[in-house]
């Protein structure tokens, strides 16, 4: 498999390249990984190539897959005119590139595998969501939906995409979890609001072990161009693009979160943290920790996907470094 990483460097991406060279080390199995990057002098894993976005406007190489995950962090700050404005361009920037790649390259790509979030529903409380279900417009969910209409352009030059909607991701090496740990381990950790707030999560395992399992999945299947399923989207040429929430099967509330940690790190969670105190701290974006979803893995799970870490207690006490 050869296969470009955009956002290859950050906290899944990064992941994502080890566990698969691991794996194809493993089975003798042919892999090349190449890094997107607007820093040529970057540091990287002596297995991975890297190539600019400068590079890629005039690169005639081929890739059998593109996973396309750069984008800055929603909740690294809060959202100003000028935050939301950088958290759209960063993603919009380079998947442009991508798609101008596609376009010119002689040799397509069998697959484009394309982050999103669950922000994409909207806040719906504890309403089950699928792949299926519909949305409530804000901010979230105008920037996912901005940025997967985006990828969908892949398919006129034939190009089959996924759409990856994923969750917390849960791993103490960074997203939420990396957040929360000093506050927890200091013994003020504690829930946030009345703590009912549904929390959609997976750990980083099955997030690298299920987009693995999508690309495999289809490359397995690709002279299979027809897509009835459920969980796809329709296209004006018929080219393949499939929906997939990456949450874990077993949702829970905040306060369950927060007992779980704190239990896991042997520490007291006593502290509560009101909403208005949020709104205040985080203005707009404290909808991120107020208001919850309850997001079903279901394409993930009739595709046969077999979680490793379908439990909170299991994803931490089994987290690796």
């Amino acid at each position: 498999m050869n296969i470009l990483i955009s956002g290859g460097s950050g906290f899944l991406g990064s992941a994502f390249s080890d566990e698969l060279i691991k794996r194809y080390r493993t089975q003798d199995k042919d892999l090349h990984i190449t890094w997107l990057t607007r820093d040529s002098s970057q540091t990287h894993p002596d297995a991975i190539s890297m190539m600019t976005y400068d590079e890629l406007a005039s690169s005639d190489k081929s890739f059998d897959v593109i996973l396309n995950l750069a984008g800055a962090g929603i909740a690294d700050s809060r959202w100003s005119d000028a935050r939301k404005e950088q958290l759209l361009a960063s993603r919009i920037k380079p998947t442009e590139s991508l798609l101008a790649f596609i376009k010119r390259t002689s040799i397509k790509p069998k697959l484009m595998v394309s982050g999103s979030a669950i922000g994409w529903y909207g806040a719906q409380g504890d309403k089950p969501l699928t792949e299926s279900s519909g949305f409530e417009t804000d901010f979230a969910h105008q920037l996912c939906h901005e940025w997967e209409q985006l990828a969908l352009k892949a398919t006129e030059h034939g190009v089959p995409v996924a759409i990856v909607r994923t969750g917390v991701v849960i791993h103490p090496d960074g997203g939420m979890l990396g957040k929360l740990l000093t506050p927890f381990k200091m013994g003020v950790g504690g829930q946030l609001g009345d703590g009912k707030q549904i929390m959609s999560w997976i750990s980083r395992e099955d997030w690298v072990g299920a987009v693995i399992f999508i690309i495999e999945k289809h490359l397995a299947n690709y002279a299979d161009t027809q897509t009835t399923d459920d969980h796809s989207l329709e296209t004006i040429n018929d080219t393949p693009v499939l929906v997939y929430n990456l949450t874990a099967p077993n949702p829970v509330t905040n306060h369950t979160f927060t007992k779980t940690l704190g239990a896991w790190l042997h520490r007291p969670t006593f502290f509560t943290l009101l909403n208005f105190l949020l709104k205040l701290i985080f203005g707009e974006m404290s909808t991120l920790l107020i208001d919850g979803q309850k997001v079903v893995p279901q394409a993930l799970q009739d595709a046969g996907y077999d979680f490793k870490q379908p439990t909170l207690k299991q994803a931490l006490e089994e987290q690796k470094s």
